[in-house]
């Protein structure tokens, strides 16, 4: 079914709305604001969990509601709620006009660009029966402990979720999307004597459930997290200092997304609390940089149709070559600082507003060999994954930590490490990149970013990447 048809279906239908009244009632809350919209959701999610041989929990949950905004100027008001009903929308725009008082102007204009269809619409909770998914988790775990006699313990979370929304602007465009999302998490713990490790790995996106339940798809997520626990059984401490750091290709983009990314968000750069704020066309990395954020690429985690302002997504470039180019906008921040929106506005749920956040954002790859990048460095540390981090948008400083990384001496990948963890600037590691790699890949699908209290599901990448004078903490005495 076309997303419009199902959209009229699920919140006209379905909830007994008139259409044409609601349309009324929004454009009566927004005339003489800036901005604003409806935002429709109907959501099922469920997850599935086993941990140590048994199902540890089981959920499976339906919400549906509203969220009604006008904006005026930089203020915005903003109510909510979970009936969808013609007088709850009508309580919703009474408290929404406050913020026009004194105000006039016209709604901003949006990209005339048209949406595409990026995935599936196939529902994945009704696509698989629960008891095959629960089949899997234990098919799952009996691998795990057929694979490697050292485990001590094996979890495996299958989670899925199919949301709908609908963008009624104040001037009656309609705007719909279909996002299906599943994906599969799997950790085990090694054992060796005393000594424990953890390894874990993951994949998703927006399709089906039978794009991870194939014997391929489940086997290498068992694989990969066997193989990173073993990795880390045979690890030793981490060397500190200034050193070479090569980064690998996929999922370390995490630290170009956090690191970077947000401190090129539209809101930040509009009250100049950014790192790169005011630098628009001045370089801020190493020439052959290139950085982008795409929400148009097809069944990926952080991909969309629309954003949650009726936006379609787009391919946004970031960084060309080391310059900086653009920002990542939502209708607000664009208004405000005079430019198109992006298709970056997205929010958590119905109960949130929208702001400007990334989607899948990775660096472009470069013409290097990852082989001749490792074969370049007498001293270093070789990060393949990296776990948690945290970074000041306002000065770009950062801390992330390795959950696999090896020593690199003389050209040649040696012992992993245990326990070390990248220091820096976001905007001075840019400049600090020297080889870039031909190899770029995106994450497997496992990405939650968040922000304002707000979590969303991007997608990150970039090639392999050698940065020179990284301060490294580690473990070592």
């Amino acid at each position: 079914m076309p997303h419009a048809a199902l959209a009229h279906e699920l919140f006209f239908v379905r909830a007994g709305l008139d259409p044409d009244p609601v349309r009324r009632i929004v454009a009566d809350a927004l005339a003489g604001a800036d901005d604003g919209e409806l935002f429709l959701e109907y959501r099922q999610s469920e997850t599935v969990m086993l941990d140590d041989r048994r199902i540890k929990s089981a959920s499976f949950d339906t919400t549906q509601g509203f969220g009604l905004r006008s904006v005026a100027g930089e203020a915005h008001g903003y109510a909510h709620g979970s009936e969808l009903s013609e007088a709850a929308i009508r309580r919703a725009a009474d408290t929404v006009k406050a913020v026009r008082a004194g105000h006039s102007g016209g709604l901003a204009q949006g990209p005339e660009r048209g949406a595409r269809q990026l995935y599936t619409e196939v529902n994945p909770l009704a696509e698989v029966p629960f008891e095959a998914k629960v089949k899997l988790l234990e098919e799952i775990d009996a691998y795990a402990r057929g694979r490697d006699p050292r485990i001590r313990q094996v979890s495996a979370t299958l989670s899925g979720s199919w949301q709908a929304v609908a963008v009624l602007r104040g001037d009656g465009a309609l705007a719909s999307d279909v996002r299906p999302m599943v994906r599969l998490s799997v950790s085990v713990v090694l054992g060796d004597g005393d000594r424990m490790e953890t390894g874990s790995h993951g994949l998703g996106g927006r399709i089906a459930f039978g794009g991870i339940m194939g014997l391929a798809d489940w086997h290498h997520c068992v694989d990969e997290a066997l193989r990173q626990a073993d990795v880390n059984l045979a690890s030793v401490p981490a060397p500190a200092g200034e050193m070479t750091v090569v980064l690998g290709p996929g999922w370390p983009g995490i630290m170009l997304h956090e690191a970077v990314g947000h401190g090129l968000e539209g809101d930040f750069n509009r009250k100049a609390t950014s790192a790169f704020a005011g630098r628009l066309g001045q370089r801020v990395a190493s020439p052959g940089v290139t950085v982008v954020d795409d929400g148009t690429i097809p069944d990926r985690r952080g991909s969309i149709s629309v954003d949650d302002e009726g936006t379609p997504s787009a391919r946004t470039m970031l960084i060309d070559d080391g310059i900086l180019v653009g920002y990542l906008h939502d209708r607000m921040n664009a208004r405000l600082m005079g430019v198109s929106a992006t298709g970056n506005g997205r929010r958590q749920s119905y109960a949130h507003p929208p702001i400007p956040r990334m989607t899948n954002t990775f660096m472009l790859a470069g013409d290097k060999d990852p082989a001749e990048i490792v074969a370049s460095v007498s001293k270093g540390i070789y990060a393949v994954n990296f776990g948690g981090g945290q970074v000041d948008i306002t000065s770009g400083k950062f801390v992330f930590s390795a959950s696999e990384a090896y020593l690199i001496e003389n050209g040649k990948v040696g012992a992993a490490v245990k326990g070390a963890t990248l220091i820096g600037n976001g905007p001075d590691a840019l400049t600090r990149i020297s080889m870039i790699g031909n190899d770029l890949a995106l994450d497997p699908g496992i990405g939650t970013c968040g922000k304002d209290g707000q979590g969303v599901p991007v997608g990150v990448g970039q090639p392999t990447l050698r940065m020179d004078g990284l301060t490294v903490g580690g473990t070592a005495v």
